[in-house]
Order: C-alpha cells, then structure tokens, then sequence
C-alpha cells in the first residue's frame, strides 16, 4: 500500500512539472498597419524657427520592438501666400528635415504627406505661447515621506479662450509626461504647470515645456493621455477608442492616417531640483 502510494505521489508530481513547462501560446490580435505622421511643428522662442522635422513610421505588433520607418515620401508645408517649404528625407529613415521653414504667429500653413500612392493633407494656424516667467519648488509630506513639487508659472492672455499643452520630462526618464489645460477658471490670470515624481530627488535635471494649442488639439492630445494611460502597458487591453487626427487622406478618406498636424511657439526650461 505504501508503495502505491509514493507511485502515486511521484506520477502526480511528473505530470504538474511537465505541465508547468508547457509553452501557451496567445494570440493577439493584429491589423493592417497604417500610417503614423508626427508634425509637430514647434518655434522655440528665441530661435529663427527655420529648422523643423516630421517623422512618418507605420503602426506594428504590441512585440515588435521596432517602429517601422516609412522612407520616400514626398513631405512639404505650405503658407498662405504660396511659399512651399520642402522637408527632405535625412539618412535616418523616416525623418524629414527642413531648414528654411519661417514661422509666422497666427499664419495658416497646410501640409502636404504623399507617400503610396496616397496624398495626405491638414490646415493649421500657428499659434502663440506665453513665457515660462518663474519656476517655484516645495516640499510635501505625502505617502511615502517628502515629495518634492515643482511649478512653473506664466502669464494667460485674458482677451481670449487659451489651451495649453504642458510637458515635464525628468533626465533619466525614456518619456515626457504630458497635460493638456484650458483657462476655464483663469481667465487672464496667472497659470501654472505642476509636476510631482516621488523618484524626484535633489540634484535631479527636469526640463519643462509650454505651448499654446487649439481647441481641437486640446481635446485630441486629452484622449490620447487617457488611451495611453488605460491599457497599463498590457497588450491584451481594448483601446476605449481609435483616436483620429486632423489629417484627411484625400485619395481614399476611409484609409485614415494617425497623428496630428500642429504649430506653436514654445517655451522651455531646464531645472536642475535644489
């Protein structure tokens, strides 16, 4: 009976470390990949402006590490007077540079991607972007001890309904971090950006940015925060919603590219935490 009994026991315990090194394969979905354009044209203050990129890629698979480059493309922006600005392919693929791009505050320019037979276009106005005036740093007691929280503080225009995008981005971090406000509640008064990283530590670099933005972009860039912070990081998650920019496909409106075409001033500073 005993021996039974530790053949019964041994036959178990092969069976549970076979199955433990059972390889389960998922499946995750895919689709057709389509086209990524980041136009994202930003004057810094201080600067001629002249020197601009647009990145065009194609979505991938959740595991593919890599973002595939779209190379050969014809990129250009053009004003309202008809001055064309031609962004030419640099030796990374995928990137398009232009240096004698001139930016005019409330100038509207148009874009123009053809690139597979396909001609992508989008109208914008190049909009103003206040000054980052001061930059402000305390000490909380939260969680897990003292937190350090930075601000930095600037000027809205009260003759006007504003938006603004507000970006933080700590030097050993791969990605900003991004926040999308209007001045509802401070209407021509003095706004702020906010910042807090329990991680954040003294001597640390922080580099902050500031732009002023439309309406529609607002809302774009504060459901693509939220798409980005729902999933998690998991590949299995539902995206609430596919998020479509404002550039048109001309040729075949239904094959509709991601990203957004946008132009602003923007101010920037780098931080070093006290």
């Amino acid at each position: 009976m005993k021996n039974i009994i530790r053949l019964l026991f041994v036959f178990i315990l092969a069976i549970f470390q076979i199955s433990c090194e059972d390889v389960v394969d998922v499946n995750v979905n895919s689709s057709e990949p389509k086209l990524v354009i980041d136009a994202s044209i930003k004057w810094q203050k201080g600067t001629l402006g002249n020197e601009q990129t647009i990145k065009l890629s194609t979505t991938t698979d959740y595991f593919n590490e890599t973002i595939p480059p779209v190379s050969g493309a014809t990129v250009f922006i053009t004003n309202s007077v008809g001055t064309i600005f031609n962004f030419e392919e640099s030796t990374t693929s995928g990137t398009y540079n232009c240096s004698t791009f001139q930016p005019i505050i409330n100038e509207n320019y148009t874009l123009t991607v053809v690139v597979d037979g396909n001609t992508y276009t989008s109208t914008e106005k190049l909009l103003a972007t206040p000054e980052i005036e001061s930059i402000e740093q305390k000490s909380v007691q939260g969680i897990s001890g003292d937190e350090i929280q930075i601000k930095f503080f600037y000027q809205d225009n009260g003759l006007e309904d504003n938006f603004y995008l507000i970006g933080f981005k700590k030097s050993d971090f791969t990605f900003p971090e991004y926040g999308a406000i209007k001045d509802e509640f401070f209407q021509g008064n003095e706004m702020f950006g906010f910042y807090s990283n329990e991680k954040l530590e003294s001597e640390d670099e922080l580099f902050m940015s500031l732009q002023g933005i439309n309406e529609r972009y607002y809302n774009y860039m504060n459901k693509l925060i939220n798409i980005a912070g729902s999933s998690g990081g998991s590949p299995f998650a539902t995206p609430p919603a596919t998020l479509k920019g404002n550039i048109v496909n001309q040729t075949n409106s239904k094959n509709y590219p991601l990203g957004y075409f946008n132009l602003s001033e923007i101010d920037t500073r780098n931080y070093v935490v006290e």
